[in-house]
């Protein structure tokens, strides 16, 4: 997910993240804009709008993309986010 740390969009950003753990047990990865790299991809993908969620392949290839007024359920998402982010009952939030 990519969104702007102390924005007025961060509180959705941060609920959406919390929520998607707590149903899918996986830990989504978060991209400031701002940064280096965030403003590298924001270029590459086209991302204008936040918050935006990117599904890669591991190749980097854009599976799907989903601006804020789109976000995805939880199960669609989760079809994108690989086993390896499954949390353990220590770090769930």
């Amino acid at each position: 997910m990519m969104y702007r740390p102390n924005s007025e969009h961060e509180r959705r950003a941060l609920d959406y993240l919390r929520d998607f753990a707590a149903q899918t047990g996986k830990k989504l990865e978060t991209i400031d804009p701002d940064s280096r790299e965030g403003a590298d991809m924001s270029r590459l993908y086209e991302v204008m709008q936040f918050p935006t969620i990117i599904a890669t392949d591991n190749e980097g290839h854009v599976q799907n993309v989903w601006p804020p007024d789109r976000l995805p359920t939880y199960s669609e998402l989760s079809y994108y986010v690989p086993e390896e982010t499954m949390l353990d009952d220590r770090n769930r939030t």
